[in-house]
């Protein structure tokens, strides 16, 4: 019995480039339908997903997927050396209080654009279940270059530039000339971090220049990602699948040291992996 992989009904490059490597390893691919649940998977095939978490959350349970994201504090309790800035979750009531210019974001969700704010008065965030809801707030930086790591147990199964001085500007890593900084900086948080993610994830890493800063800048953590919801962008497909297929994969295969970061509304009970 071949391996599926599900898609969520909106379609992307991504999306199409992951199917195509599942159906080179033999797995099958279906895009799930739109509205209503989804087929069973058929008796043994083991069920993976990609979209978004919104889709997501309807279609896991009936498929069997566990679904591992991040920690949403991850980023503001990672150390200064890796931030190289402040970043804080705060309520909403108190960040419309911070004084500017700062950069604010959702923790998790898009619920809002990640921009830079003449100050957290001019926020403005779509009415939720949350009567005060978490807002991700820090100090405004430059990104010179911002890369995309795809992470399997820690190691970098591939990656791409996506952004320079935030505009899209893509290309592998590959043979880049910031691919041994890049990996350097990334085993240097694995060493220090290691356990604090999914060990299947996407860690998007750049060389940031502090405000006003000139000089060559430091390379620092932009954020962690769910792996079954991000952009290839430059990345190798039947590599990035991989940790796709781990962060996305069946609850019965769910490591141990995988069950915290499973979505909220799946924690319970792991099965070891063999």
């Amino acid at each position: 019995m071949a391996d599926l992989l599900a898609l969520a009904p909106h379609r992307s490059t991504t999306a199409t480039l992951l199917a195509g490597a599942a159906r080179e390893r033999g797995m099958d691919v279906t895009v799930l339908p739109r509205h209503g649940l989804p087929a069973r998977p058929p008796e043994g095939a083991r069920a993976h997903y990609y979209g978004g978490p919104l889709f997501g959350a309807s279609a896991a349970g009936r498929l069997g997927i566990a679904l591992l994201e991040p920690d949403e504090g991850w980023l503001d309790a990672l150390p200064y050396a890796f931030t190289g800035r402040r970043v804080r979750r705060v309520p909403l009531s108190e960040a419309r209080r911070a004084p500017g210019p700062l950069f604010a974001k959702p923790p998790t969700d898009k619920s809002f654009p990640a921009a830079v704010y003449a100050d957290g008065a001019g926020l403005r965030v779509p009415a939720g279940p949350q009567e005060d809801p978490v807002v991700q707030i820090s100090e405004v930086v430059t990104w010179v270059r911002e890369f995309r790591l795809h992470l399997l147990d820690g190691e970098i199964r591939t990656g791409s530039q996506y952004a320079c001085f935030g505009r899209l500007d893509v290309a592998p890593l590959d043979g880049h000339a910031d691919e041994p900084a890049v990996r350097a900086f990334a085993g240097r948080l694995a060493e220090v971090c290691a356990g604090s993610l999914p060990s299947g994830v996407v860690l998007d890493v750049g060389l940031m220049r502090a405000e006003g800063d000139a000089g060559e800048g430091r390379w620092a953590v932009v954020e962690a990602n769910m792996a079954w919801f991000s952009n290839l962008y430059a990345a190798d497909p039947a590599r990035a699948l991989d940790v796709v297929l781990r962060a996305a994969g069946p609850c019965a295969s769910v490591r141990a040291r995988d069950a915290p970061f499973r979505r909220a509304w799946q924690r319970g009970p792991a099965t070891p992996a063999p």
